[in-house]
């Protein structure tokens, strides 16, 4: 028997309880958990400290050190991304779809929860909260097998949310962590199409390539972050430098951080010199040949870097000849998570909009803003780059299928 065969019947019937539950006993349930784990934030913290200690002991990079970091003021985010979910309007249950067909049938489609999601994660544990929050609301069962790197911090949160949910109406076996850390339970998890309806990876490339090619059940893929920000010929360079810092330099290991800036021919000598003494004390710049004559004290850039997702200090920097060369690259080398475009010329900016091909595209603003909180939903499963049900930020409204019902009088066929 396999690790999920033992916690079959429970989790299937406590999907079944919150798939008939109401919104109110929905919104009853989440607020009782933003207070257990308000409650709990100590014990959550200390149980972070332990993560981090060893994962500074194991030579975590920077980047991913800052994944796994909790203090009391990220765990207050958590609480505010669940407070924003009780919020938003329940998913479940919608028509949008109505007819009366010349039988006389009369056919309605609604919205109806997917089932039991799974959420393979790595190092971070605000990915616990959202993704539980974000199922509940929306019907859905949820297993959880993060890294174990963050186990100790998993733990401590799931036993804030089930104090919570032990006061509501709401089972407890909605959520189910997976405490065994072993490679082979993703395995299982992946292919379990007796039980798991979705699996949702979400950390870096191993993990996500693994999922996609050995899953049998259903699956959202969510994208590593190899994002660009173009500075075009018009663009504001007071602005395109702004940017810029704030899409790579406010947290490095988040997958809405860029890697590389493509600069237009004619700006590259002023923004490229004014970067580099913006960052010198920050910020590692890897140059093209042509860059790398005006910052010829830089590194050149290999060329298998331009797919790289570095999660670090790091940036790459190619000057290109025009816009298009600038899309070419993007669509080449990206991987159509987001994408930006600095620039005064709304002729280029409409370009740029149609023809890159990512699930966010930004004109005048940085890429980190591709979030489900900062897009109004509370959080998110994860950024999807597919494009099939779901792309971008996948809120509640990513996280229902259909049902057609149909009323009859006796009709046959």
């Amino acid at each position: 028997m396999g690790y999920l065969n033992k916690y079959e019947k429970q989790i299937k019937k406590a999907q079944e309880v919150l798939a008939t539950s109401n919104t109110l006993q929905k919104n009853k349930a989440l607020k009782l958990v933003a207070k257990a784990i308000e409650k709990n934030k100590a014990k959550i913290v200390a149980a972070n400290k332990i993560d981090m200690e060893n994962a500074e002991k194991s030579g975590m990079s920077k980047g991913l050190l800052d994944r796994l970091y909790l203090d009391e003021k990220r765990i207050d985010g958590m609480i505010e991304s669940i407070q924003t979910i009780i919020s938003l309007p329940d998913p479940i249950g919608k028509s949008d779809y109505t007819d009366t067909l010349p039988n006389g049938l009369r056919l309605t489609r609604i919205t109806v929860p997917i089932g039991i999601i799974a959420i393979i994660y790595e190092s971070r544990p605000n990915v616990t909260v959202d993704a539980f929050a974000l199922a509940l609301k929306s019907g859905n069962a949820v297993i959880l097998r993060g890294s174990s790197n963050s186990l100790n911090s998993n733990i401590a949160i799931e036993n804030a949310i089930i104090d919570g949910l032990e006061k509501s109406d709401i089972p407890t076996d909605v959520i189910h962590l997976v405490k065994d850390t072993e490679r082979d339970i993703v395995n299982e998890i992946i292919t379990s199409n007796y039980l798991v309806d979705l699996a949702i990876p979400r950390g870096g490339h191993s993990l996500i390539q693994r999922v996609i090619k050995e899953a049998t059940v259903p699956t959202l893929q969510t994208g590593e972050g190899n994002n660009h920000v173009y500075v075009d010929e018009t663009a504001d360079l007071d602005m395109a430098l702004k940017i810029i810092k704030n899409a790579k330099l406010q947290r490095v290991g988040v997958c809405n951080a860029i890697e590389k800036i493509l600069v237009h021919k004619s700006v590259a000598d002023e923004l490229l010199k004014k970067l580099q003494n913006d960052t010198k004390d920050q910020l590692e710049i890897r140059t093209d040949e042509k860059a790398n004559k005006i910052l010829p004290d830089t590194k050149q850039i290999q060329e298998e870097e331009w797919g790289f997702e570095y999660l670090d200090y790091i940036l790459g920097v190619k000057i290109v000849e025009n816009i298009d060369d600038a899309i070419d690259h993007i669509n080449t080398y990206g991987t159509k998570h987001s994408e930006a475009i600095v620039t005064k010329d709304i002729n280029n900016a409409l370009l740029f909009q149609n023809k890159v091909d990512a699930a966010a595209v930004y004109v005048n603003a940085s890429t980190r803003f591709t979030d489900g909180g900062e897009f109004g939903f509370g959080g998110e499963m994860g950024i999807s780059t597919q494009k099939i049900h779901a792309r971008g930020p996948i809120g509640l409204n990513e996280l229902v299928s259909k049902k057609y019902i149909i009323i009859g009088n006796g009709q046959i066929r």
